[in-house]
């Protein structure tokens, strides 16, 4: 359709524009005609006067014109300035008429040729002509330009603007469809597009709360049994009679309690639709590492050194958390002994746990607290990749850190652990 207009209009263009030009062509034709009949009433009147020739005698004339005998002695000028003899007219290429009388000629009629005021008018009217056929060109253009940004430029901007709305997840406003312009059938493609996304981002937050409501019944359903574990380990501490059990017992209860808060924490983060896990950090004494420590020592292969006496400033829970997946890994990759040592350095409790294992290469150290990345050696092992990541996150909004490194003998873990009043 656009091609057509184009066309059309184009040939309007080379339609006007010759039109013009025929016209200009015919004016200077009309231009150029001779009024006979006045130029032989002249000569009538000379010839019926000869002898007698005077002004006037001769009728209001287009012409200017001179009038002299056959020795080219002037008898009559009708204006000054105009040829008054026979070479004058030759060299000014004016009209020579000759004047009979009785089959004599006797004179001349010199017809005075005014070929500037001809060039001045013809040129008048090829400019006044010219002028015509430009403004019409110019007006077609603009016409032409006016539709090209109906067509082409106003539905590109209204894709543009579109675009930025779907950029920034505006779904809910369409596309302005005209469906005379060549861009009809792109922009309802384009607004089916918007639809189906809008229809997809629906589908996804149904999807999601149904994955929520999920995840909330089972931490509901969880919590019972953990509930039970807990009970029963506490009627079962009341009867133990050796420390070794009781040691057990305790741990137990531990675990199942860590459970309980974890399972709490993730039923109120899927109930609130929360993004991040709460910690809550207070002044601690340090002698609650040895209790974290022996927590996590189920397989009794922790040996720890004496822990400074000071006070931290960290969430039990968190650190707990933190510590276990510490202890998990070195049991899972490395199956040796675990050494604990704690020292204070510069505001910070460091806590340092060292494994006799394999270690992890140097260039994949960088690497280990990405999220879901997990290491060369940790192909055959199960695991999701969360575990250091989800710890430097928790140590962090603890104000602390963690870090580790390989050394010639194995793996080594850092947790800096603030200081309360010191951070």
């Amino acid at each position: 359709m656009m091609s057509r207009k184009l066309l059309v209009t184009l040939l309007l263009v080379v339609l006007c524009t010759c039109a013009a030009y025929m016209f200009l062509l015919g004016n200077i034709r009309d231009s150029e005609i001779t009024d006979r009949v006045a130029i032989n009433s002249i000569v009538k009147l000379t010839e019926q006067n000869w002898g007698a020739v005077r002004g006037d005698m001769y009728p209001e004339s287009p012409y200017d014109f001179a009038v002299v005998d056959s020795s080219d002695i002037l008898l009559y000028q009708s204006a000054a300035g105009i040829a008054g003899s026979v070479n004058e007219a030759i060299n000014h290429r004016d009209t020579l008429i000759d004047v009979t009388v009785q089959d004599l000629v006797v004179g001349k009629v010199i017809i005075h040729n005014d070929y500037s005021a001809v060039f001045s008018r013809l040129k008048l009217n090829f400019t006044l002509v010219s002028a015509a056929a430009l403004l019409l060109l110019i007006l077609l253009c603009l016409a032409y330009i006016l539709q090209l940004n109906r067509m082409i430029f106003r539905p590109f901007r209204q894709m543009q603007r579109f675009a930025k709305h779907i950029a920034k997840g505006e779904l809910d406003i369409p596309l302005e469809m005209d469906q005379d312009n060549m861009f009809g059938a792109f922009t309802e493609s384009f607004d089916l597009m918007r639809e189906e996304l809008a229809a997809a981002r629906h589908n996804e937050y149904l999807a999601n709360k149904s994955k929520q409501e999920l995840v909330a019944s089972l931490s509901h359903d969880i919590k019972t049994p953990v509930s039970s574990i807990k009970a029963i380990t506490e009627l079962m501490l009341l009867s133990a009679d050796n420390d070794k059990v009781s040691r057990q017992l305790n741990t137990l209860y531990a675990k199942a309690d860590q459970i309980d808060h974890l399972v709490t924490d993730m039923f109120h983060a899927t109930m609130e639709e929360l993004n991040e896990l709460q910690v809550n950090t207070t002044e601690e004494p340090s002698t609650l590492l040895a209790v974290l420590i022996e927590n996590a020592n189920y397989y009794e292969q922790i040996t720890a050194a004496p822990i400074p006496e000071c006070l931290l400033s960290t969430d039990p829970l968190r650190l707990q958390q933190v510590i276990d997946n510490v202890v998990n890994n070195s049991y899972k990759y490395a199956g040796t002994a675990i050494d604990v040592a704690c020292e204070t350095v510069e505001g910070f409790l460091v806590m340092q746990f060292t494994d006799y294992g394999p270690g992890v290469p140097g260039d994949e150290l960088p690497l280990l607290f990405n999220k879901f990345y997990r290491g060369s050696r940790a192909v055959h092992q199960s695991g999701s990749g969360l575990g250091l990541y989800i710890s430097r996150y928790l140590m962090r909004k603890m104000h602390g850190d963690i870090v580790c490194y390989s050394s010639g003998n194995g793996f080594i873990v850092k947790l800096l652990i603030p200081l309360a009043g010191k951070n």
